[in-house]
């Protein structure tokens, strides 16, 4: 149970991680401010604020709050239609993260909380050799040097101005709701065709929606939150093997993966131009999470099949 600090400001919430977060604030009996563009169907209150209108303020709902956790953001876009994509993922993700953190610094906010990505550290690692808190921003593409630069404006507000900063890590999201290209392969699970994917040993790490929003709600009020920076995942990392396992088994069905050479997956996609694929299917990106069960006493606290399952019957 959170200690009830005053009302405290959410972006995002009719985002994925920001809605559950915010409805378990409610269920908490929390008051939250909802800023952002669109309201949502929770009890929020909400103020309408463009994060895309370079002349945004925050600073007059700001004084009501004494925390704020920014979940908004424009999310990684595989097939980048813009003519300046890095210019796009800067104004949505940095520059407009580092606006709204010199507002709340200015109306007093004890604690910033920001969701930012794995992918501020990079696209991969190498086998038993995970991300850690300690590890050297080095993203690798427009949306992860985004993350990186709010980053760093960040912890610069938090020295000039004595807010706390608390940077949260995720890795790949996933839970009921889920888009994208885990949703996808929830699909092709339920299919349960003979796949030559049974054979790869690769590891990856993962969060469960409701394992994030409680490392966000830990983060709140707890002692040790105050400027640093967290990785989180399940604490359990699989193989693409592994998860495309966990899936069909989740749909009640036993899984027909058929064992096949990594290198002949490798070879085969990029004939076809799609090695990007290949690589999503057969490299590792790992994140050590010790620190963070270490400073927060914070463990997991729902396991991959009981929320593939829960998902499935959804």
């Amino acid at each position: 149970m959170l200690n009830s600090p005053d009302t405290i400001a959410v972006t995002g919430v009719t985002g994925f991680v920001g809605g559950q977060l915010t409805q378990y604030l409610i269920a908490e009996n929390l008051k939250v401010l909802s800023l952002g563009r669109t309201p949502s169907d929770l009890e929020a209150e909400h103020v309408y604020l463009d994060f895309n209108d370079d002349n945004f303020d925050a600073s007059e709902e700001f004084s009501k709050s004494s925390q704020v956790i920014h979940c908004a953001a424009r999310a990684h876009v595989m097939d980048e239609s813009e003519a300046n994509p890095l210019d796009t993922y800067l104004k949505a993700n940095t520059y407009s993260t580092l606006r709204l953190a010199e507002q709340a610094a200015a109306a007093g906010v004890k604690r910033f909380i920001y969701l930012s990505s794995i992918k501020a550290l990079g696209e991969s690692t190498s086998l038993g050799s995970p991300f850690s808190h300690e590890s050297p921003l080095a993203p690798e593409d427009d949306y992860g040097v985004s993350k990186a630069r709010a980053e760093e404006g960040l912890q610069d507000i938090a020295e000039r101005t004595g807010m706390e900063v608390t940077i949260i890590r995720p890795p790949l999201v996933y839970g009921k709701g889920v888009k994208a290209n885990f949703a996808a392969m929830m699909s092709l699970a339920k299919k349960n065709l003979p796949l030559p994917l049974g054979s790869i040993k690769n590891k990856r790490s993962m969060v469960a929606l409701d394992n994030l929003v409680d490392l966000i709600v830990t983060c709140i009020d707890h002692e040790n939150a105050g400027n640093r920076t967290f990785m989180v995942s399940d604490d359990r990392d699989v193989s693409t093997t592994e998860l495309l396992q966990a899936m069909t088994r989740a749909h009640g069905k036993t899984p027909r993966l058929i064992p096949c050479p990594p290198s002949l997956i490798r070879l085969a996609a990029t004939t076809l131009g799609k090695k990007a694929v290949a690589e999503r299917l057969l490299g590792s990106l790992q994140v050590d999470i010790e620190y963070t069960k270490e400073q927060l006493n914070w463990t997991p606290k729902v396991k991959m099949e009981d929320v593939l399952t829960e998902m499935v019957n959804d």
